[in-house]
């Protein structure tokens, strides 16, 4: 067992924590304020492969491992974690259509996304199917060499009409149950699809998010993904790779926020002294720290799992994303009680850092879900 990164990872996640500290940082609290989607930072990012981490070399991608794809994640993120999750989603509908698209299908889109010239969105949860995926209604029928679709999803990262080319959405093209979803691409422009008003959220301000509606939208039978009633299976595979980026996501953001935290404690001065001469001070740094590396190690091994397939991949991928988000949230919380009321100020890069980390806790599957996904395992 080997816990140092090998001298080509070590080079991965320096190249990642350069381009995080030169084209995120500097500009994350401007798309904050504005709620700008940084179109041209992440085509820069897409030139250096960051669009296609794990998309093999075969199909236009790097071919990079999980774990790669989790450093990548975790620098960019300590730069901008609402511009990074969305970087994660791109990745995950990028690899599933190179991974299970045809050979056409390949041609059409992954060159586009893997260049970040188009944009991709990921489509499962719907209004009144989140945790429970598996019950979702939007129907695609087959007509001829079309399909039509009908039905809505909810809180789309990407979505609107300034936002994704690509749609990747799981539909139901037959009965009740996982068994009756197909994955369909359907693409902006395509007559029947809109979008509803921009979500006004409590964080990740830097990527749009909106409904997509879809009413008698004619796909063509040429965009599914696999065959029928492949979509459930595709969907939760994309998912397993999703959850170790959004994991890393928080790592990366956290470790911002620790490092944010030490600086200021040792200039801060309450009673004469620096804040960061108290025990008390140091004690919660230090248990900030442990905990962080602790959620990092685990991240770790469950993006070896996925990479290597393992039986107990999925269980892993689900604790490692409940322990990572949950552990960064809470570093990041505890970094802006350290920073008293200074922390709450928009003057302070904290309170942005919090709010973004916040809903990672809840997409890529809640950490309920993720606790049951891991009980239902180690429980046969």
């Amino acid at each position: 067992m080997d816990f140092h990164l090998t001298e080509e990872q070590s080079l991965i996640r320096d190249m990642a924590r350069q381009f995080a500290q030169e084209r995120l940082l500097p500009f994350a609290a401007l798309w904050d304020e504005e709620k700008t989607f940084p179109v041209d930072a992440m085509r820069a990012a897409a030139e250096l492969g960051f669009a296609a981490i794990y998309v093999s070399e075969d199909h236009g991608g790097v071919g990079l491992s999980r774990l790669e794809s989790a450093l990548i994640m975790e620098q960019l993120a300590y730069g901008c974690p609402s511009t990074a999750a969305y970087i994660s989603i791109h990745n995950m509908a990028n690899w599933m259509i190179a991974q299970f698209g045809n050979d056409e299908q390949r041609a059409r889109w992954v060159g586009d996304l893997s260049e970040m010239k188009r944009f991709a969105s990921y489509c499962l949860t719907e209004p009144s199917a989140g945790s429970d995926a598996a019950s979702l209604k939007t129907r695609a029928v087959r007509d001829g060499d079309h399909y039509v679709l009908n039905g809505a999803k909810a809180f789309i990262s990407g979505a609107g009409d300034m936002g994704a080319d690509i749609y990747v959405c799981m539909v139901r093209t037959g009965g009740d149950g996982p068994k009756g979803i197909s994955c369909i691409v359907v693409e902006k422009g395509t007559e029947g699809l809109s979008f509803g008003a921009q979500e006004r959220k409590l964080g990740w301000h830097s990527q749009p998010t909106a409904s997509v509606n879809f009413d008698a939208c004619r796909v063509p039978v040429a965009n599914l993904i696999g065959a029928e009633g492949d979509g459930f299976k595709i969907a939760m595979q994309g998912l397993d790779g999703g959850r170790l980026n959004i994991g890393a996501c928080s790592l990366g953001g956290a470790q911002f926020a620790l490092d944010t935290a030490i600086d200021y404690v040792k200039e801060r001065q309450q009673f004469g002294r620096p804040i960061a001469d108290f025990q008390a001070t140091q004690f919660k740094i230090a248990d900030m720290a442990t905990e962080l590396e602790a959620a990092r190690l685990l991240l770790y091994a469950a993006a070896q799992k996925v990479s290597e397939k393992a039986p107990d991949g999925t269980q892993y991928a689900a604790m490692a994303k409940r322990f990572a988000t949950d552990t960064g949230f809470d570093v990041a919380n505890r970094a802006l009680q350290l920073h008293g009321g200074y922390g709450y100020l928009m003057d302070y890069p904290i309170e942005r850092v919090l709010r973004d980390l916040r809903v990672h806790q809840i997409l890529e599957g809640t950490n309920e879900i993720m606790r049951v996904i891991a009980a239902r395992r180690l429980l046969g």
